[in-house]
């Protein structure tokens, strides 16, 4: 015969299994209605936009939601420039938009509208390797190679920006020409991960590539 404790014992586990079940009978119906509220097309929504890629003019419809790497990779097939972290944190996607370099996962197509965009195709192919490219290929500035189109876009950014004067955190006198160092090409570099630590040869590629030019 059961005693009235293990008797109240049961009775609160009968009403709490009957509430849970109550409960859960109507969440699937409320989640359901609150899904179809929210569900509003908000992304759904598209534009016309305009690029100029690798000196191509481009015209595309796409998702407001598409990035810029996406609309390179996914709608013009350039598969040059790679989709490393998607959060901008390894530099693989590094492409210039009007000379300045962007990491493409953290920007959306439709914000670039009417811009120029040089991938690793516009840099330089097999047939008509960039100075970069060819020197990255003398040091071994690579080993699987997936981070190498963004590290060339970076690397031909950098040396651009030192020509143009733009200081960066290790700079020391801004008023005197900046120089080419491995100081100064590591800090503008660091964006860029090589998981495979390439780093020595890809600075001397760089090196290489800003000595010729000067």
């Amino acid at each position: 015969m059961s005693t009235p404790i293990e008797y109240e014992l049961r009775r609160r586990t009968f009403l709490a299994g009957g509430a849970t079940a109550a409960i859960a009978v109507h969440l699937p119906r409320s989640a359901s209605a609150q899904q179809s509220n929210s569900a509003a097309p908000v992304g759904a929504e598209q534009s016309n936009v305009s690029l100029v890629v690798n000196g191509k003019q481009e015209q595309l419809q796409l998702d407001n939601r598409t990035t810029l790497l996406d609309a390179l990779r996914e709608h013009l097939r350039l598969t040059g420039t790679k989709k490393g972290c998607d959060h901008g944190q390894c530099g693989a996607c590094t492409v210039t938009v009007n000379g300045r370099r962007v990491n493409s996962c953290l920007s959306l197509a439709v914000m670039h509208s009417g811009d120029e965009v040089t991938t690793i195709e516009g840099i330089g192919g097999p047939d008509n390797l960039d100075p970069m490219q060819s020197a990255f290929l003398e040091h071994d500035g690579f080993q699987c190679g997936y981070c190498t189109p963004g590290q060339i876009a970076s690397a031909k950014a950098v040396l651009d920006e030192i020509r143009a004067g733009i200081p960066s955190h290790v700079t020391q006198d801004l008023t005197a020409l900046i120089k080419v160092t491995d100081a100064e090409i590591r800090e503008r570099m660091s964006g860029n991960i090589c998981r495979c630590g390439a780093y020595a040869n890809i600075l001397a590629a760089i090196t290489q590539v800003a000595e010729e030019q000067a």
